[in-house]
């Protein structure tokens, strides 16, 4: 088994080890050390990045037996060669931000509301902790977050407990049982929290910086919370920050204003919309006098066809409605939109043609296929330049 480094001191990011062994993983070199500052991914936290002598360690992991098995871009040297280990420190301070702030932020919902946390994962952008917490509200959110960034702006001592029998683990009041057995290695951030952990932390509180709650849903009887703490919670406010700026200047008013600018255009947006459906109306039913006036007369009905050139499918429907509505009649209509064309065939309901059955066979035609009603059918096909050879068919065989 690999001696851990980084449990006795996270900050850690240089040492010399000796090759153990060199193992092949997914046809890549996977190197054991007798001892690594390098964190294998587990416990929802990644795996660090870094280099052994000079060579880029691109994952870490830990086998059955506990053995830390560094990925390397390609072989060093073989067992019993001395080796230097460097930790990507930038990678590593945002785990370890992430990964305290999640200790103090699970145990603020226990406080705020008797959630426990049931699964933590950091990703590339956020973090997100799983808690029983089936009715949450922004109330409870709020709350959690700023009993949370009280300690950490309280900069309290992280400390580091091994408890190596039930009897010292009892001393502790832990948040969670541990998943391991034997030594124990059990996190405390002073008169807060105590949580068994393997991963990284910080030494103090005001490590974390901030710790900022994005968002919240629920997922099955728990709630997922998203959240960002020290620089991750720095670019995600600039990000934030950035966006609702130019969204101010869209309205030329200020920051803080913008939502209620855009709640107001939203408001404007939907009248205009109820306006233009009033008026699509009003001009459909001219528009459908105007085609009936040129409509074909055919025995017991009028044929209106027409071909429109990238019309609304939706817009087209309503005209053929509206025509159906005002007498006998039966309506072939077409749209070329780019490389694809549509159709559109309706009758009136004292007619006995079955639209559905005509557009199959037209889309067909069009290499396309379609279907509906009797009474009306649409569909299409990329065929587009058949369309008025495939709409004068149909005229025929009505």
């Amino acid at each position: 088994m690999s001696e851990r480094l980084y449990y006795s001191d996270s900050r850690l990011t240089q040492f010399t080890a000796r090759v153990v062994d060199i193992v092949e993983i997914n046809g890549r070199s996977g190197v054991v050390l007798d001892r690594t500052a390098f964190y294998p991914t587990g416990g929802g936290q990644p795996h660090d990045r870094g280099t052994i002598n000079g060579i880029a360690v691109v994952d870490v992991l830990e086998d059955e037996s506990g053995r830390v098995i560094h990925i390397t871009e390609s072989e060093p040297d073989g067992p019993g060669a001395t080796v230097e280990g460097r930790v990507d420190w930038t990678r590593r301070l945002d785990h370890i931000q992430q990964h305290t702030g999640q200790h103090i932020l699970s145990q603020a919902f226990i406080r705020v509301c008797n959630a426990e946390t049931r699964g933590f994962r950091i990703d590339e952008e956020s973090a997100t902790i799983d808690i029983m917490l089936d009715s949450p509200t922004q109330e409870i959110i709020s709350e959690a977050e700023e009993l949370a960034n009280r300690i950490v702006f309280e900069d309290r001592p992280v400390n580091i407990h091994q408890a190596t029998s039930e009897e010292e683990l009892s001393r502790f009041p832990l948040r969670k049982d541990p998943a391991v057995e034997g030594c124990i290695r059990i996190i405390e951030v002073s008169g807060f929290d105590f949580s068994p952990c393997g991963g990284t932390h910080a030494r103090r509180t005001g490590e974390i910086g901030l710790i900022a709650v994005r968002g919240w849903e629920r997922a099955k009887r728990m709630c997922r919370i998203e959240f960002v703490c020290g620089g991750r919670a720095l670019r995600d406010y600039r990000k934030a920050n950035r966006a609702a700026t130019e969204v101010a200047l869209l309205f030329s008013t200020a920051r803080d204003a913008g939502p209620e600018s855009v709640a107001r255009l939203i408001d404007e947006n939907k009248q205009q919309k109820r306006r233009i459906k009033e008026l699509l109306q009003l001009a459909t039913e001219a528009e459908a006098m105007q085609l009936l006036e040129r409509a074909e007369q055919r025995a017991g009905f009028q044929l209106v066809k027409s071909i429109f050139d990238r019309r609304d499918i939706e817009e087209v429907k309503l005209l053929a409605q509206k025509i159906t509505a005002r007498g006998l009649s039966v309506v072939l209509f077409g749209v070329r939109d780019r490389d694809a064309a549509r159709l559109v065939f309706a009758r009136s309901s004292g007619l006995e043609q079955d639209m559905g059955v005509l557009i199959a066979r037209a889309c067909a035609e069009l290499g396309g296929r379609g279907g509906g009603r009797p009474e009306l059918a649409q569909g299409g096909g990329p065929n587009a330049a058949k369309l008025q050879e495939v709409i004068d068919q149909i005229e025929k065989e009505l």
